[in-house]
């Protein structure tokens, strides 16, 4: 395994990190009746994940399924960052 293979899949798994600790902390806010103590690092999160996904979110515009919008760039950015990492950590 190279040097940069795994400085880049550790970068990764950083990023993948992130994206998880989003994932709950948006759920823990959309399910919750009092989210206040977690607006802060719900705003942290996305302040470091966003500028990775909002090109994503641009090409790929939210489905609509009746009264809800499914958006689909969160998952293709977490399936592409798993991808990465495998392809990183093999080099």
């Amino acid at each position: 395994m190279s040097v940069i293979g795994s400085l880049l899949g550790l970068v990764l798994t950083l990023f993948l990190l992130l994206l998880i600790g989003r994932l709950i902390v948006d759920w823990i806010v959309t399910l919750s009746e009092n989210p206040q103590g977690v607006r802060r690092p719900q705003e942290i999160l996305h302040r470091l994940t966003e500028p990775v996904i909002a090109p994503v979110r641009r090409v790929l515009r939210p489905v609509r399924l009746g009264g809800v919008q499914i958006d689909l760039a969160f998952t293709v950015v977490f399936v592409a960052v798993l991808i990465l990492r495998a392809v990183a950590f093999s080099l």
